[in-house]
Order: C-alpha cells, then sequence, then structure tokens
C-alpha cells in the first residue's frame, strides 16, 4: 500500500469538521426536510468508522482467511464506489451505521474523532503485517482488507462532505 490512504485518513478531521468549525449548534442540528442534519452525517461517519475498526481489532489474532467470492451486485457497488467514487441516489445506509434522530454536534464531532484514532490503532496493530489475509465483510462490496477499508471511509467522507458543505455553505 501507498501512504496515501493513511494520509488522507489524518486529513478527514479538516475535510468533515472544517465547514462546520465555528458554526452555532444549530448549523450543525438543522438539514432539509428528510434529510440527515449534519451532526447526523458525522455520526454516520463515526459509526461506520468505529465498527469496521472494532471488527479488525477483535480479529487481530485470528488465523489468516482468504476473501470470499464477490457476487456480481458487489463487482457492481466496488466499481461504483472505489472506480467511479460515487454512491448511487436513494440507498439506505445499513442499519447499524444509521445515527440517532437527535444528535448534537459536539457529540458527533467526538465520535467522529474517536473512529479516526481507533483506526490509527488498526493500522499501528495489523499492517503490514496482516495486509493480505484478515477482512471485514463491507455490506456493499463484500469482504475488504484493512488498506481497502481505509480508501472506502475516505471516499465515503468525501461523499458526506459535500453534503455537509452544501448545507452549511462553505
Amino acid at each position: 500500500m501507498t501512504i496515501e490512504p493513511r494520509r488522507q485518513l489524518a486529513e478527514l478531521p479538516q475535510l468533515v469538521l472544517g465547514p462546520l468549525r465555528g458554526r452555532a449548534d444549530g448549523a450543525w442540528e438543522h438539514g432539509p426536510r428528510g434529510k440527515w442534519t449534519p451532526a447526523q452525517i458525522v455520526e454516520h461517519l463515526a459509526l461506520g468508522l468505529n465498527l469496521s475498526a472494532a471488527t479488525f481489532l477483535s480479529r487481530r489474532n485470528h488465523a489468516p482467511m482468504s476473501r470470499r467470492r464477490r457476487t456480481p451486485a458487489e463487482h457492481v457497488a466496488r466499481l461504483f464506489i472505489f472506480g467511479l467514487r460515487w454512491f448511487p441516489p436513494g440507498r439506505k445506509a445499513p442499519e447499524r451505521t444509521t445515527p440517532a434522530a437527535e444528535i448534537d454536534g459536539a457529540t458527533a464531532e467526538a465520535h467522529f474523532l474517536a473512529g479516526l484514532e481507533v483506526w490509527d490503532q488498526v493500522d499501528r496493530a495489523l499492517l503490514p503485517e496482516r495486509r493480505t489475509d484478515l477482512f471485514v465483510k463491507h455490506p456493499r462490496m463484500g469482504d475488504l482488507t484493512v488498506e481497502e477499508w481505509m480508501r472506502f471511509h475516505v471516499i465515503h467522507a468525501r461523499h458526506h462532505a459535500k453534503q455537509i458543505r452544501a448545507r452549511v455553505g462553505p
């Protein structure tokens, strides 16, 4: 792996939280009708970061694994997300990464930063030794390695950072 996904993970606080810095609570907690608020978006990202990282850490001592064969739908999802960096509209987030209806910005920000800290632990604990033989299933793309999950989180955060900027402005 190149150092790029690690460096990009380190840039996520500025990308995701930067547009919200110095803004009143209302900027975090209000969004378009039927859409997530910026705080919910940040919490959604935090839930994904924490869930995937915790799963990798829990498998740290797992015997070497082999990637399961991808389904056609997983191949298509991988093309959209990793290839085109595009998330088809209308897809619901997995239940485990759906934020609560009411969450404040400070809580969401703390969860997001904690998720990035756990990914730093994953990086130190598992790379490079477990680069090719440890997997965690992504709900749309199938089994992913540590580095593939890092890449996903960067692409995913960029997708949602655009939504945050659209809600609060530049």
